[in-house]
C-alpha cells in the first residue's frame, strides 16, 4: 500500500469495535489502537474510575484529546469508544483525518454481548436496555453523519466482517 490511510471505526457498545477493527488491522498489516485502552494507558486507571472521579464530562474531555493525538498518526486502525462522537470536534477529525466505518447493531445484540461487562459505566443501570436505546436515538444519527461505510455487524463473524469492510473501502 503505497499511502497510508487510517480507519476510524465507530458504534455503539457491543458492535464489536475492537474486535473487528484488531482483525481489519492484522489483515492489512496496520496499527490498532483502541481508544478506550489508550485512555486507560495514560491515566493509569480503568474508564469506569475516570468516569467516577471525573464524570463523564472530564472523560469525554480525556477521549477528545486522545483521539486528536491519534488522528494525527499514519496507518492505524482506530476502534474509538461509543460516545467519542458527541463532540462536533471529534466528529471533525475523524471525517478529515481518515474513512470512517460504522458498525451497525441492533439493540438486542448490544443487550447480550454487553450483559456481564462490568466495565461500562453508562451501563450500570437497573434498565440498561433502556439505556442503550437511549443512547441509539441521540448517537445513531452522528455515526451516520460521518460514516463513509456502514455495515451491520449482528450475523457474521470479526474475520468475515473486517473482510467486507477492507473490501468494499478498496483496500
Amino acid at each position: 500500500m503505497a499511502e497510508k490511510r487510517n480507519i476510524y471505526i465507530v458504534g455503539p457498545m457491543g458492535a464489536g469495535k475492537s474486535t473487528i477493527g484488531r482483525q481489519i488491522a492484522q489483515q492489512l498489516h496496520l496499527e490498532f489502537v483502541d481508544s478506550d485502552a489508550e485512555i486507560e494507558r495514560r491515566t493509569g486507571a480503568e474508564i469506569a474510575w475516570v468516569f467516577d472521579v471525573e464524570g463523564e464530562e472530564g472523560f469525554r474531555k480525556r477521549e477528545a484529546d486522545v483521539i486528536s493525538d491519534l488522528t494525527e498518526q499514519q496507518g492505524v486502525v482506530l476502534a474509538t469508544g461509543g460516545g467519542s462522537i458527541i463532540t462536533k470536534e471529534v466528529r471533525n477529525k475523524l471525517s478529515a483525518r481518515g474513512l470512517v466505518v460504522y458498525l451497525e447493531t441492533t439493540i438486542d445484540k448490544q443487550v447480550a454481548r454487553t450483559q456481564r461487562d462490568k466495565r461500562r459505566p453508562l451501563l450500570r443501570s437497573e434498565n440498561p436496555r433502556q439505556v442503550l436505546e437511549d443512547l441509539a436515538q441521540v448517537r445513531n444519527p452522528l455515526y451516520e453523519e460521518i460514516a463513509d461505510l456502514t455495515v451491520q455487524t449482528d450475523d457474521q463473524s470479526a474475520k468475515l466482517v473486517a473482510k467486507e469492510i477492507i473490501e468494499k473501502l478498496g483496500f
